[in-house]
């Protein structure tokens, strides 16, 4: 995978994953993958967050993992000397977007709006996440975008379930969805990883 573009090819849905414990990294990705998911993002919200990157990048070799959450220039070199084969922001600035290209990985960058949208594609970018989604109003503003933008591609992320995601997979400018929904927060503290499995198996069926 050498673009933002064949990230989104992977999998319906892109399971957005915040880990506590390292050590669930690779039972995690592990059913992720059993359930027919071919790509994972970690995010960098706990401590535990550039571990479990290495842990899955290293023990998981058929599952692509990325770092999500990229908030700083140091966040997107910390991800990739971690072992991060794409990064995703929620949103961009210059200095986040320069540090994220400097590594040379594959960048899902965030926007909400229109005017977002056309200065990341002034930048190059012509893959982006729409975040937040259901809060930026969900897949009818990304059809609405599609109108002036018919080169975007968007990964759109936020609030979005496995009853909504389908609304979005059917538009022609969204490669796929992120989503949490597939490692709940009580099947990731009970190591229920089974449940994340059949979940996993559920997204891989959605059609787009």
């Amino acid at each position: 995978m050498t673009t933002g573009r064949e990230l989104l090819d992977l999998s319906p849905v892109l399971p957005v994953v915040v880990l506590d414990r390292a050590e669930d990294a690779v039972p995690v990705a592990e059913a992720l993958l059993a359930g027919g998911i071919r790509a994972i993002e970690l995010t960098l919200r706990t401590p535990v967050a550039l571990d479990a990157i290495t842990r899955v990048a290293s023990g998981v070799p058929d599952i692509v993992v990325g770092a999500g959450t990229v908030t700083r220039p140091e966040h997107a070199r910390q991800a990739a000397d971690a072992g991060a084969a794409f990064l995703v922001t929620p949103g961009a600035t210059d200095s986040v977007l320069d540090g994220a290209f400097a590594t040379g990985l594959p960048l899902l960058p965030g926007a909400a709006t229109v005017s977002e949208a056309m200065r990341l594609a002034e930048r190059g970018l012509d893959t982006l996440k729409f975040f937040p989604a259901e809060a930026s109003g969900g897949a009818p503003a990304l059809s609405a975008i599609a109108g002036p933008l018919p080169d975007l591609r968007f990964c759109p992320t936020g609030g979005i379930t496995v009853a909504s995601a389908p609304r979005y997979l059917s538009l022609p400018n969204v490669g796929c969805v992120g989503g949490t929904w597939l490692t709940p927060k009580d099947a990731l503290a009970a190591r229920d990883y089974a449940r994340i499995e059949a979940l996993a198996k559920e997204a891989s069926a959605l059609e787009r």
